[in-house]
């Protein structure tokens, strides 16, 4: 799955701007006194109307897997069912690539439907009478596809969500999970650029929610569709998304990335949604990682490698070459004895079997590994050593959690680590200075 931030310059897909939707018969007076000001229960009292969306407002870049969740009445479901007018919004404008639905005629709104969206409901909506072949080419039949062309896409979606030799099966002979498959298959198949996905994997028992998380994110890699997936479990909406927006009452409370919600909640309502999630699957490498200061160029020499080594209070180095790719890890004994005799070259002593990790690894995937490591975790991309994960990084990264239920409002992470900690972290990672010196 792409990170949303390498895709902060792609273009908007998707734009949702001042969006309303309000059930009831008042629902146009109960728009007109929500932009005076008049607060929901106010209008929910005195008005036969519901506020279901109010003011919502965010982009969906391409290719971009868009979250929204929030708790049962929060305005989500009702929110993506506007984004394709299968709801009338109340006001405001909903943008696909530039045109407005809101504004198109019912036959523009439904050809711009069969080119562009595709839709993943919570419970399958397969035809029980229809085969799977015949339930995953359903959109393309819609659309007046010869019926060869149908078979040959609809077998080749079948064959992306693992259902290759299913064709002939009824969505009886099928477990819940293997229908999910057969709509997400059926989605795909139509081959739409847009994905709208309601609560699309709620009905699942665990294991097979798990199971179909990872087959979207795998899907997602290799076709970079654009997908609106909403759900109102946190910890899934942390694994799918690039960005998350969260609701509560029809507002959109935050969007951010996961990294961005768990470390900087913008309301109280956030911070309480979110003190239950995981922490270890969700900040990564690249959120806590820092410059590495126990590092050498390979061509310094031994000499060199060991006056870094007592200046830096290690008993190791990373090597690194030209354009800072990392070579390897050399020990300070291998480097005193190499002093001794006169050797003049680092390279015989590297150890390039280092225990390196990428940006986007997260970090309930370093601890094994930090702790078996002498020196912090090397951060690698395309080779290149970008950064290191000390071990009280990742103490520290854990402690957030700690730190926010007992209260402590002030934004200083370290207090969920204690001065002694830090010393058995530092006495861990490091050397005294006679010791480096022998």
């Amino acid at each position: 799955m792409p990170g949303y931030g390498v895709m902060h310059n792609l273009m908007n897909k998707l734009e949702i701007k001042n969006l309303y939707k309000i059930f009831g018969k008042d629902g146009l007076r109960a728009y007109e006194l929500i932009r005076n000001g008049v607060s929901l229960d106010e209008v929910r009292g005195c008005l036969d109307a519901f506020p279901a969306v109010v003011d919502a407002s965010f982009d969906v870049k391409e290719g971009e897997i868009f979250v929204v969740m929030g708790l049962s009445g929060s305005g989500k479901s009702s929110l993506v069912r506007c984004m394709n007018r299968l709801y009338e919004p109340t006001a405001g404008s909903i943008s696909i690539d530039g045109v407005d639905l809101t504004r198109l005629s019912q036959k523009e709104l439904r050809r711009l439907r069969l080119e562009k969206i595709s839709m993943v409901f919570q419970h399958f909506a397969l035809f029980p009478h229809y085969s799977v072949l015949e339930n995953t080419g359903w959109g393309l039949e819609v659309k007046g596809v010869d019926k060869a062309a149908i078979k040959t896409k609809a077998l080749e979606a079948l064959e992306m969500v693992g259902l290759s030799g299913w064709e002939d099966k009824y969505p009886h002979q099928l477990s819940g999970g293997m229908q999910q498959r057969v709509g997400l298959a059926r989605a795909l198949a139509t081959d739409t650029n847009i994905l709208l996905m309601d609560e699309a994997f709620s009905a699942l028992d665990p294991l097979i929610r798990n199971e179909m998380q990872q087959q979207l994110v795998m899907l997602q890699g290799d076709l970079q569709k654009t997908v609106v997936f909403i759900t109102h479990d946190l910890n899934e909406a942390m694994y799918l998304g690039d960005r998350i927006a969260i609701m509560k009452d029809g507002h959109i409370e935050q969007i951010g990335t996961a990294e961005d919600i768990l470390r900087n909640p913008a309301t109280e309502y956030v911070a309480a949604f979110i003190e239950q999630v995981d922490r270890s699957r969700v900040l990564t490498a690249g959120s806590i990682m820092s410059e590495p200061v126990a590092v050498l160029p390979i061509w310094e020499g031994p000499s060199a490698a060991l006056r870094t080594m007592r200046e830096r209070q290690v008993s190791a180095l990373h090597l690194v070459g030209p354009k800072q790719y990392l070579l390897g890890v050399v020990y300070a004994d291998e480097v005193i004895s190499a002093v001794r005799t006169g050797e003049s070259e680092l390279e015989p002593l590297v150890h390039p079997e280092v225990p390196a990790v990428g940006q986007s690894t997260p970090i309930a995937d370093l601890l094994v590994s930090s702790a078996e490591y002498m020196l912090p975790l090397p951060v690698v991309e395309e080779g290149k050593l970008v950064g290191v994960v000390p071990r009280v990084a990742l103490l520290m990264a854990l402690g957030e959690r700690v730190n926010a239920s007992n209260g402590n409002g002030d934004g200083d992470v370290s207090a969920g680590v204690s001065n002694p900690a830090r010393e058995r972290e530092l006495q861990t990672v490091g050397v005294s200075s006679a010791s480096s010196a022998k």
